[in-house]
């Protein structure tokens, strides 16, 4: 498929056509499903869609992918609408994001904030919607933290660390992957910037906090 879109759109003068782009925005985005299942495991049937679509400023829709590691991880699906396009870093020239509670998918109570699973999912959608599109403009790179404004309307003062997911400890290119949003505690984020993100990463591993992003436990630094 990729050398058909580099085919097209390296042989042709001019834009392709709007069918064109649609058939080959479709493809792609059946083929990222399949890579980010083989990532995330396998894919909840249900869709929690925006009522404004993201493309024209609205919200994110939210994939759920529950069958992999206890818990659920919810991800993105719209930061790279065509191959090699859209969100990247050092690692990976075009990604989706996830974020991961360890709370049960339950989607009847996904917008109850009384629940343990809407909190959780509360939580995950606003920064999710902050991080989306400030990654179609800034490098979002593993091991890279970030810490939103304190007057930040939800998620202000809150601090995030990145990391390639399912991916290797190569800082070769790969042409796409998901990236991983992970909340920290203020003490994790200052350990991370004088320490660096990486030894970060490897604590989180090693106390079992990892990849989530439920903060109802204690630092690790």
């Amino acid at each position: 498929m990729f050398n058909r879109i580099k085919t097209l759109f390296g042989a042709t003068k001019g834009k392709p056509s709007e069918g064109e782009t649609a058939k080959l925005a479709e493809e792609w985005n059946d083929r990222k499903s399949k890579l980010m299942e083989a990532v995330l495991g396998r894919e909840h049937d249900v869709v929690m869609h925006a009522i404004i679509p993201y493309a024209v400023g609205g919200a994110l829709d939210l994939y759920y992918f529950p069958h992999s590691i206890p818990g659920t991880a919810i991800a993105t699906k719209e930061l790279s609408v065509l191959p090699e396009q859209g969100s990247s870093n050092r690692v990976f020239s075009c990604y989706e994001l996830a974020m991961f509670t360890r709370h049960p998918l339950d989607l009847d109570t996904a917008k109850d904030d009384s629940t343990p699973f809407g909190r959780a999912h509360s939580n995950i959608n606003r920064i999710l919607n902050r991080i989306a599109p400030y990654s179609a403009s800034a490098t979002l790179n593993p091991n890279e933290t970030c810490e939103f404004p304190a007057k930040m309307e939800h998620v202000g003062g809150k601090c995030l660390i990145f990391d390639a997911y399912g991916s290797p400890s190569s800082e070769q290119k790969r042409s796409f992957g998901v990236l991983a949003i992970i909340e920290i505690h203020r003490s994790e984020m200052d350990f991370a910037r004088s320490a660096g993100g990486a030894e970060l990463i490897q604590r989180l591993k090693a106390g079992g906090h990892y990849p989530y992003s439920d903060l109802d436990r204690d630092p690790v630094a």
